[in-house]
């Protein structure tokens, strides 16, 4: 069955959903009429500088603070004429920043001075003079001639590249041109800015629909099916600017198969993603509740309760909620800390079965998640990075 990526118009709101082996996995979310801020740029203001948590907080909107964490490889780009060194920024500086992180509840949006370009093959960034690749790439021999390839460009050309998970078939002449490319707009940008006022955005990041097209990979493109003529016309114009031609195919639905939304149960997937309790086909049940500082999911028997060899029944409702838990993160978009109260199990084997059963399955997420551990509690730990707001924001 073919992956598809979904994109629907629902009054003010475009639905982007991403399908695998028919269900939907990801949901994404923004208001048709709305401009998000997560990947641009502008040239930011520095207003504080607070060293006790190695930080600033930047303007960079009129009247918009951003948090800014001023890492070891920190590289600003000062727009006014006062340099005070590769990583150092003082209260008054003029820097251009990109968003890095959308604002969640009270924090500020998280914005970074180290400026991305993401192509189909690789991200070019300002930063640290490092080539990384993908961990989506398997192939050790291929992982290894991107590492080698990236990092003789990084070192000659001082910017830091990571590998896509498309680059694992590209060529290397592929490579190069989209590099260069990306260092071209990155130079303009940079020369650009250095003649604009405080608070210029200097680039405004495609849509969030977009981007979910750039971020397929060509192992498992399938299709992107859209509704809507105008969203169907700017995806097909995206992909041929960005040099993608025929993969993946963008299709119009064909609205002789009935409403798209129906046919492929949005709305109603909407609704059970916002809900606490989630029924796994056993008869257990997950309950996922999210709180300021984490978020804890618990593993309930429910009516999965069987009297005879409870220890293969506990084994078997942990296996099928570990996979279901790893559904609901990537649907809900949930991020930070992650606590999961499975069924205790008194079996070492069993647990550790567990553990490698829900490291494959987080394994499939777009977004970095990393399993810590299994606590002396039995609580099992994990984080995933946060970039976008978890979904029961998004619909407010």
């Amino acid at each position: 069955m073919k992956n598809q990526l979904l994109i629907t118009r629902q009054e003010d709101r475009l639905i982007t959903a991403w399908t695998e082996e028919g269900r939907i996995r990801q949901l994404q979310i923004e208001r048709a009429q709305s401009e998000g801020i997560l990947g641009n740029i502008y040239v930011g203001k520095v207003r504080n500088i607070v060293k006790n948590i190695h930080a600033a907080f930047v303007e960079f909107e009129q009247g918009q603070m951003g948090y800014l964490p001023l890492k070891a490889d920190f590289c600003p780009v000062h727009t006014d004429s006062v340099i005070h060194g590769q990583n150092r920024v003082l209260t008054g500086d003029e820097i251009i920043v990109q968003v890095e992180r959308e604002a969640v509840k009270t924090k500020p949006p998280t914005l970074t001075g180290n400026l991305e370009f993401p192509g189909k093959y690789v991200v070019l960034s300002i930063g640290e003079k490092k080539a990384c690749v993908s961990k989506k790439i398997k192939d050790k021999q291929v992982r290894k001639d991107l590492q080698e390839f990236l990092q003789e460009y990084c070192n000659r050309k001082g910017y830091g590249l990571l590998a896509r998970t498309n680059s694992a078939s590209a060529s290397k002449e592929d490579l190069e041109r989209e590099i260069d490319r990306l260092e071209s707009r990155l130079e303009k940008l940079i020369v650009f800015g250095k003649h604009k006022k405080q608070f210029s955005c200097l680039y405004q990041a495609p849509p969030a629909y977009l981007e979910s097209i750039q971020s397929i990979s060509q192992e498992n493109a399938g299709e992107v099916l859209t509704d809507d003529e105008e969203i169907f016309t700017s995806a097909k114009e995206f992909l041929d600017r960005s040099g993608w031609k025929d993969v993946p195919e963008v299709l119009l639905w064909n609205p002789e198969h009935g409403k798209m939304e129906s046919v492929f149960d949005i709305g109603r997937t909407i609704e059970k993603a916002l809900l606490p309790k989630v029924w796994l086909k056993n008869g257990a049940y997950l309950v996922i509740q999210p709180t300021e500082a984490l978020v804890v999911i618990d593993v309930n028997t429910g009516k999965a309760i069987k009297k005879k060899d409870a220890r293969k029944n506990f084994l078997k409702v942990n296996l099928e909620a570990a996979k279901e838990i790893a559904v609901q993160i990537r649907l809900r978009n949930l991020s930070g800390i992650i606590l999961v109260d499975f069924i205790d199990m008194d079996s070492e084997e069993a647990n550790k079965e567990l553990l490698e059963t829900f490291r494959r399955e987080l394994g499939r997420d777009t977004v970095p998640v990393n399993l810590v551990d299994m606590t002396k509690l039995g609580l099992v730990e994990l984080t995933r990075k946060k970039v976008r707001k978890p979904l029961y924001e998004q619909i407010q």
